[in-house]
């Protein structure tokens, strides 16, 4: 993983998203983390969103926490 401090990047921008493109970048503010790059080209407008879409992830956590329904008891439940 590569870090660059704030002020290096900006100076080296383009350089720094085509690292991101094979690896993490951090990025440092008075040598502490501050923003993390992490290189999306190549994927699609969709599947950004939904990676980067909070509200999404934590509809999804808590759905997880639910009790889940067999297939044979939800086909079971169909064919009454």
């Amino acid at each position: 993983m590569k870090t660059i401090s704030v002020r290096d990047l900006q100076k080296e921008i383009r350089k720094s998203v085509d690292e991101a493109q094979k690896d993490r970048v951090v990025v440092t503010r008075n040598g502490k983390p501050a923003a993390l790059l992490i290189g999306i080209e190549g994927q699609d407008w969709e599947s950004v969103f939904i990676q980067a879409n909070a509200p999404f992830w934590k509809l999804i956590g808590k759905r997880r926490k639910e009790k889940t329904t067999s297939l044979r008891e939800m086909r079971r439940r169909l064919s009454s």
